[in-house]
C-alpha cells in the first residue's frame, strides 16, 4: 500500500494523480515502478563526461523508480570535486544506480562520444558539452557542438536535461522526445547552443555565497557548486538557511537529499554535505522575511530557491547587492517551467511578486484522491494539504540551478547579465531572456582564480 500523505508522496506520483492519467495512488506508484533508464557512459577518463554521468544517476534514480543501469568502463578513479566514493563505480552505485547491461529497448542515455552511433532504441539520446554549453542529441544524428574547453556546469546543464528528455519520452510517449537536439548556452542563453557564442574560459569562482532555501532549488544550487574547479574548497564561504526538515518525499525532487535524512533539519543535513566537499558553512535556522537583514560582514550575493512569494518580497529590502532568484512551475501542467530574476532590476520584488492571492489547481475531486478519502488512508484536512502540495522533478530544479549560478559566474566574468529568463523544459527553444537593466560593473562580491 502506498503512503500517500503531504509528507510522504513522492511529488512525481502526485503529478500522475493530479493529471488524472493515475486513479489511485497505487496506479501511481505503479506508473513511477516501471519507468526504467539504461546510461552507457565511453569516456571513463574524462572528468567532465563524469560529472554528466553522476548528476544523471544522482537524478535519474529519483525519477525512473524501476532502475537506472550503468554500463561501462567504471573501474577508474572518480575525478570530479563531489563529497563521493574515490571510485567510479562506488560513487555510481551510492548515487542509486545499478551496474551492468540492460535490455537495448530501455531507454538509453550514452555519455562521453563525439559522433553518432546506432540507434538502440525508440529514445537513445547523446550527450554534448563545450564550453558553458551543454544539451542532448539524437543518438544517430550527425549534429555536432562546436568544440570549446568545457565548464562543469555544462556539464551538470547536459545530464539534467538528458534526463529531463527521458522523462517526458517515458511518461507521456511523446515520439518526438529524443529525436531532436535539445540543450542551452550558460552564457548567451537563447543563442544557438551548438554553436560557440564567445564564452570565456572560466576564470573566476565565487568567494562568499548566501543560499536562501534548502529544498529541490537551493540543493541543486549546491550540488552546481560543488562540481565547479575550486583549489580549494575552504575558500568558499557559504551562509545556509532555511527553518524545515527533510521529510519522506523530499528526496523525489532535491538531489542531495537521502531517505536516511529524514527527520533531519535541512541547514544541518545540507551544511554536512558541503563540508565534506571542504567548503565552510554557517546556518541561519529561520524563515527569510521582511524583518530579515544581512550583516556588513555577510555575503553579499544571494541564490534564493524560495517557494513563496511572502519571502521574494523581502529580497529588495535585505541587504543585497546582488540576487539571483529562480522559481519553478508548481502543478501538473506547468511543472517542468522555470522563471529566472535576477535583483536589483527596473521592477522591485513587491511588483513581481505582488501581495495578492494565488489561484490552486482544483484536483481534490480527481479519483485519486476521492480514493484516498473514501478507504480511509487521508481525512479531508489531509486531503487537501496533499492537493495543495507542489508538483516537482529533481531535473527541472537542476536545469535552473545551472542557470542561476552562471549569472554569478557571468557577473564576475564581466560578461552580460538576465533580469529574466523564462523557459519550458518541453520547449527550451521558445526560450524568453530579457537583459539586465542595471549596471553591476563596480560590484565587487568576493571571488577567487581557477
Amino acid at each position: 500500500m502506498v503512503e500517500a500523505t503531504p509528507d510522504t508522496l513522492h511529488r512525481l506520483m502526485k503529478q500522475a494523480m493530479d493529471s488524472g492519467r493515475a486513479k489511485t495512488a497505487e496506479d501511481a506508484a505503479a506508473l513511477m515502478d516501471g519507468y526504467r533508464l539504461r546510461i552507457i557512459f565511453e569516456a571513463p577518463g574524462d572528468p567532465i563526461s563524469q560529472a554528466t554521468l553522476l548528476t544523471c544517476v544522482a537524478l535519474a534514480s529519483r525519477v525512473f523508480l524501476g532502475g537506472v543501469s550503468v554500463e561501462g568502463k567504471l573501474d577508474v578513479p572518480q575525478l570530479t570535486a563531489l563529497p563521493l566514493p574515490a571510485m567510479l563505480r562506488e560513487a555510481v552505485q551510492e548515487l542509486g544506480a545499478q551496474v551492468g547491461s540492460v535490455g537495448a529497448d530501455t531507454p538509453t542515455i550514452t555519455i562521453g562520444v563525439q559522433g553518432p552511433r546506432e540507434r538502440s532504441g525508440p529514445f537513445h539520446m547523446r550527450t554534448a558539452v563545450a564550453g558553458w554549453r551543454g544539451g542532448v542529441l539524437p543518438i544517430d544524428a550527425d549534429t555536432r557542438i562546436a568544440t570549446g574547453e568545457a565548464m562543469p556546469l555544462a556539464a551538470m546543464l547536459a545530464g539534467a536535461l538528458a534526463v529531463s528528455g527521458a522523462f517526458e519520452f517515458v511518461s507521456t510517449g511523446n515520439g518526438m522526445a529524443g529525436r531532436v537536439p535539445v540543450g542551452l548556452s550558460l552564457w548567451q542563453p537563447g543563442a544557438d547552443w551548438l554553436e560557440r557564442s564567445a564564452e570565456p574560459r572560466l576564470q573566476y569562482l565565487p568567494a562568499r555565497l548566501w543560499l536562501i532555501g534548502l529544498g529541490h532549488l537551493g540543493q541543486a544550487y549546491l550540488w552546481a557548486l560543488g562540481l565547479l574547479p575550486y583549489a580549494d574548497g575552504g575558500q568558499l564561504e557559504l551562509v545556509l538557511q532555511d527553518d524545515d526538515v527533510i521529510t519522506r518525499s523530499t528526496p523525489s525532487t532535491s538531489i542531495l537529499s537521502t531517505a536516511a535524512m529524514e527527520g533531519e533539519r535541512k541547514t544541518r543535513a545540507m551544511s554536512a554535505w558541503a563540508e565534506r566537499r571542504g567548503f565552510k558553512t554557517r546556518m541561519h535556522e529561520r524563515l527569510f522575511d521582511a524583518a530579515y537583514r544581512r550583516q556588513p560582514q555577510e555575503p553579499s550575493v544571494a541564490l534564493c530557491g524560495l517557494d513563496n512569494a511572502v519571502g521574494r518580497r523581502a529580497l529588495d529590502s535585505a541587504g543585497f547587492d546582488f540576487v539571483v532568484e529562480a522559481g519553478l512551475g508548481r502543478d501538473y501542467r506547468n511543472f517542468q517551467s522555470i522563471r529566472l530574476h535576477t535583483l536589483p532590476a527596473r521592477r522591485a520584488a513587491a511588483e513581481i511578486w505582488p501581495d495578492r492571492p494565488t489561484a490552486a489547481l482544483a484536483v481534490e475531486q480527481n479519483p485519486a484522491y476521492q480514493d484516498l478519502l473514501k478507504s480511509g488512508k487521508l481525512d479531508r484536512c489531509g486531503m487537501t494539504l496533499l492537493a495543495g502540495k507542489a508538483v516537482g522533478a529533481p531535473f527541472v530544479g537542476s536545469v535552473a540551478a545551472c542557470l542561476a549560478v552562471a549569472e554569478v559566474l557571468r557577473l564576475l566574468a564581466g560578461g552580460v547579465l538576465n533580469e529574466l529568463i523564462d523557459l519550458d523544459l518541453r520547449a527550451v527553444g521558445h526560450i524568453e531572456v530579457i537583459r539586465q537593466g542595471e549596471d553591476f560593473s563596480t560590484l565587487n562580491p568576493g571571488y577567487l582564480p581557477v
